[in-house]
């Protein structure tokens, strides 16, 4: 249990590093969440205790949910929405060993115990159904539904084998309406017991939220649908500098093609970029004068899912010109003192895309460096400064603003930059 050991040296690194560390990371952890229809195993357990427990004391009588009581104490059921990872950034696979996916830290451990008498729901294969997931603190992300193989075993550990490879159901920003996201969906044709695996992956922070929902599945063909979609045909790309538009020929299947997800390819991992119903996609957030390749996987509503698209090759364009892009940059000097000055930098996404990954590039005036930064990562190479986010403030959405500063050293007073691209794009300047 890999995840479990870091997770004791994390909480040791954090009493060493002390307040500073602390204050830096608080954007990190303060958003919670778990799905409650159909109802995470920390969910359906809270509701079991809370029942039993007659208005006061949690105390369930689910003999799978008694059992976790017994074994990690009651707290995580007070905690039911906290079943997260705050550095995962996406890692999912890497840093979550087999047999801990429904409980990745000490605390949740007991919610992976292998046994088939957790609370169940019934769900009508196929069906249309609408999904809820508390929004105990709502942030934007992704939410990617994954269903167990036919011939899970409910009784044994579970594995990242054991999903189905692609998720059955992906969401990007759903709405928070009165502390609750919700959308629509459409069920995989399975039948008989499987785990719906839910993962929340934050993109305004590493942090990720897990959760193992016990589902019965009713009017499923026997065994599922097994038949794969054929591969799409090979996608066609126009980049600008900062985007790649997708387009790609459909795949065929038996029953039918419920959507697509493009992979761009990264090494030995590829990762996932985009989700879509239809054949076509834009990619957002990427670096200009830079070759990506994607390729594209089909899926059908069983979570079948194609052998891969041929890979296309899109360069992004340099994003040279001076028409300001969806950016805007403010500037400003608080403090400036003999061969030196403090400089505070806000940068807003003006745009209806996110911008992920975000670098902001600037020249320096004649006679300026920069000797210290914060909130961002700052380096200086042949008298052009570049900025990047941090951790946990690498994304910026549609709207959202980062700011970050820096201390610099001047020759006589210092003048502020008269230019800055973002991504490859010019932005305007407040």
């Amino acid at each position: 249990m890999r995840l479990k050991r870091l997770g004791a040296l994390a909480v040791a690194a954090l009493g060493i590093v002390g307040v500073t560390s602390v204050f830096v990371q608080s954007g990190v952890a303060v958003a919670h969440g778990s799905m409650t229809y159909p109802p995470s195993r920390t969910y359906a357990c809270y509701e079991d205790g809370r029942i039993g427990g007659g208005g006061g004391d949690l105390n369930p009588t689910n003999p799978a949910c008694v059992a976790a009581v017994q074994i990690g104490g009651k707290q995580p059921l007070w905690d039911w929405y906290g079943n997260l990872i705050s550095l995962a950034g996406g890692r999912h696979r890497e840093i979550i060993a087999d047999g801990d996916l429904c409980g990745p830290t000490t605390k949740y451990d007991a919610y992976n115990l292998a046994r088939n008498d957790w609370p169940v729901t019934t769900l009508r294969a196929g069906a249309a159904i609408n999904f809820k997931y508390n929004a105990w603190a709502p942030h934007p992300g992704t939410w990617d539904q994954y269903v167990t193989r036919d011939g899970f075993d409910v009784t044994q550990p579970l594995k990242w084998s054991d999903l189905e490879p692609a998720p059955f159901d992906s969401i990007t920003n759903p709405v928070a309406v009165g502390g609750e996201y919700s959308w629509n969906g459409t069920l995989p044709n399975k039948s008989g017991r499987h785990i719906i695996y839910s993962i929340w992956q934050r993109n305004d922070s590493p942090e990720a939220f897990y959760s193992c929902s016990d589902v019965n599945f009713t009017g499923g063909s026997d065994g599922g649908d097994r038949t794969a979609p054929t591969a799409p045909g090979t996608p066609t790309g126009t980049a600008s500098s900062t985007s790649v538009a997708l387009s790609w020929p459909a795949a065929t299947d038996n029953v039918a093609v419920s959507g697509y997800t493009v992979y761009r390819e990264a090494g030995t991992t590829d990762v996932s970029v985009a989700t879509t119903t239809g054949t076509s996609a834009t990619v957002t957030g990427l670096t200009a004068s830079t070759a990506y390749q994607f390729y594209v996987v089909a899926r059908d509503a069983a979570g079948n899912t194609s052998p891969p698209s041929s890979a296309v090759s899109v360069t992004t364009t340099s994003g040279g010109g001076t028409t300001p892009g969806a950016c805007s940059v403010t500037y400003s000097v608080p403090s400036a003192w003999s061969g030196g000055f403090t400089a505070n930098v806000s940068v807003k996404n003006t745009g209806t895309s996110a911008v992920n990954a975000w670098q902001l590039v600037w020249d320096l005036p004649a006679g300026q460096g920069i000797t210290q930064a914060w909130s961002a990562d700052v380096t200086v190479a042949a008298g052009t400064a570049t900025a990047k986010g941090a951790s946990w403030n690498q994304n910026l959405q549609p709207g959202q603003t980062v700011s970050f500063g820096f201390n610099g050293s001047a020759q006589g007073t210092p003048t502020n930059p008269t230019a800055f691209t973002l991504n490859g794009a010019s932005c305007a300047t407040a």
